[in-house]
């Protein structure tokens, strides 16, 4: 089982990175002084409420609250487990994970499963030369070497336990085959799922292995063989589901997009493997599908996740239609301003994988400029049973149109989508949209924070400015002060000596999970205007005060402690030290 990661690395990995690259590879960044803004990914608003800031390395909404580093908005963004966020933020830099001994986290470890399903795809295409059948398919539908190997493409031998009799070495192993989905059952027992088809594994975004997809080759829905007796079943068969694979979250493809796109601005949903090979063979490489079913939520978040265009390209028929139209259902809550889908419907006959290879990648391109505006195929599609010529008929698409349209997120899309419809119908306004009651603006403190006492505000400053730790030596003058807040403050100066250099990001990640998290994070967002010097003063200034009310408390104390007649030597001598300090004229500032 992986170690814990070492904080050192996190340490490393979050110094090497920038916030702000990260969020704009996500989400479209505006500046905003000396910070970064846009409207929240993670709650609908029309007023931009979330902030990067690029000289704490660190995010903030001020609307639903979500805040953190790097690594946390990968977290909440991408929705991974926390060594899942590591990981892919390491790999964005060009570094490997190093794992210390001991458990990483209390999570389930699917490493042999992994494992496992990457051993299953070498062991399909290790198949694939020694079939001709195979070959000759893939000849015929012009896929080139380097496509197969980019993405795995293999080839399920005839037989019932091909896979079963190489990888099912150990019962162990036998119990892996089935759990994700390598293997079905009958009243035999069990065998090998995918039987004489062409094989194309499903990776997920880290590109682990997680499932797969068969088709059927012409050669072997010809091939009646015994091996075949039970039939050569639907064109296409995916794994089923498993707690690696969930075909509603998956897309197939995205990982090599990825690869294929430093920079990626559209997407192009196809329903067919070979549909998204066939385009990434003649240069397309922004095509990826569903895994054998219609557009779910999931597929809308992850798509529009990824790039801010995407474009629908369905066959032409009745299914094709009526898949687009679930794919509309599915991005409307999720078309917030800056994103943009098209609709693009094919020919009879034909789909992505012929069109492709009959009109080369030009003509492709050509189609999808003529591509249908999502507003456009909207109005379309719900005005085609209705006659807009009659006060009926108008009524009806605004009855149709509206719930629909209030599922839009707060934005320009949505108020020109009402404006349209009123343009068609003649009925006005938009329903009313649930808001916060009040929105903090940027540089207002959220109304649940607690009163900025001394202690609070030296904190805050530290997070502000993590290097004015180097300006105090200990012992700290303040340290033995008996105030809320006092051993946390010292705590991070300690921590902050320790670790130069070190940024807000990170000393937040040091403290997560810890009961003081939720009140550093709420500090962490306090702006202090004007120069590093007076931040610095201020700092100090803080600080030089704290250390007079130590030595306040301290002679209260033994005042009362003399009234009580109970003061030993020591302690009157300490006593009379105090006062003759009181007593000195402050030092001019």
């Amino acid at each position: 089982m992986p170690g814990l990661i070492p904080e050192r690395f996190i340490d490393e990995l979050l110094a090497r990175v920038d916030i702000v690259d990260v969020v704009q590879q996500r989400v479209p960044l505006k500046r905003a002084g000396r910070e970064w803004t846009a409207c929240c990914p993670f709650h609908d608003e029309r007023t931009p409420s979330f902030y990067v800031s690029p000289a704490k390395q660190f995010f903030h909404c001020f609307g639903c609250g979500a805040h953190g580093s790097a690594i946390k908005f990968l977290m909440d963004y991408d929705r991974l487990e926390f060594p899942d966020a590591v990981e892919e933020l390491a790999q964005s830099v060009g570094v490997t994970v190093p794992h210390e001994g001991g458990p990483a986290r209390p999570r389930e470890d699917r490493t042999d499963a992994y494992a496992l399903l990457d051993a299953a795809a070498s062991f399909y295409q290790r198949a694939l030369p020694e079939s001709q059948a195979a070959l000759a398919y893939c000849k015929k539908r012009g896929i080139d070497q380097e496509i197969l190997e980019r993405f795995r493409i293999g080839w399920a031998p005839g037989g019932w336990d091909a896979l079963k009799r190489t990888l099912g070495t150990s019962a162990e192993r036998l119990k892996l085959l089935d759990e994700t989905g390598l293997l079905s059952r009958g009243d035999k027992g069990q065998y090998d799922r995918f039987r004489e088809r062409l094989m194309f594994p499903i990776m997920d975004r880290r590109g682990r292995v997680i499932a797969f997809g068969g088709r059927i080759t012409t050669s072997a829905s010809n091939a009646h063989s015994a091996d075949n007796a039970r039939g050569e079943g639907p064109k296409y068969l995916n794994s089923p589901e498993t707690p690696l694979f969930h075909k509603g979250r998956e897309l197939f493809a995205l990982w090599q997009v990825r690869q294929a796109n430093a920079k990626l601005l559209r997407l192009i949903v196809v329903e067919g493997y070979m549909d998204v090979v066939s385009l990434h063979q003649s240069g397309i490489t922004q095509a990826v599908a569903t895994l054998g079913t219609a557009t779910t939520n999931e597929h809308a978040e992850l798509l529009f996740r990824a790039a801010p265009d995407v474009f629908f390209c369905f066959d032409g028929d009745r299914a094709g239609r009526s898949a687009a139209w679930r794919a509309l259902e599915s991005v409307l809550p999720r078309m917030r301003d800056g994103r943009q889908a098209w609709f693009l419907f094919l020919p009879d006959g034909e789909d992505p994988d012929t069109l492709v290879r009959k009109e080369g990648k030009d003509g492709f391109e050509a189609r999808l400029q003529q591509a249908t505006p999502l507003s456009e195929y909207f109005f379309q599609h719900l005005a085609q049973d209705v006659n807009v010529a009659t006060l009926d008929g108008r009524a009806r698409l605004a009855e149709h149109a509206r719930p629909l349209l209030a599922k839009l997120p707060d934005g320009a899309f949505r108020d020109l989508m009402f404006a349209e419809l009123e343009k068609r119908t003649g009925v006005s306004g938009a329903p009313a949209r649930s808001t916060p009651a009040s929105r903090a603006s940027h540089h207002a403190a959220p109304a649940n924070t607690p009163r900025r006492t001394l202690v609070r505000s030296a904190i805050a400053m530290l997070l502000a400015d993590p290097a004015l730790a180097e300006l105090v030596e200990p012992p700290y003058a303040f340290a033995t002060l008996d105030k809320p807040g006092v051993p946390l403050l010292v705590e991070l100066l300690d921590f902050l000596k320790a670790r130069p250099g070190i940024n807000t990001a990170l000393l937040l990640e040091h403290f997560a999970g810890r009961d003081e998290s939720p009140a550093l994070q709420k500090l962490a967002i306090t702006e202090f205007p004007g120069e590093p010097e007076a931040l610095r003063k201020e700092f100090m200034d803080a600080l030089r005060k704290l250390g007079e009310q130590t030595v306040q408390q301290r002679l209260d104390a033994l005042i009362r402690k003399q009234a009580e007649g109970a003061l030993d030597e020591t302690e009157k001598n300490e006593l009379r030290g105090l006062l003759a300090r009181k007593a000195q004229p402050t030092p001019s500032r």
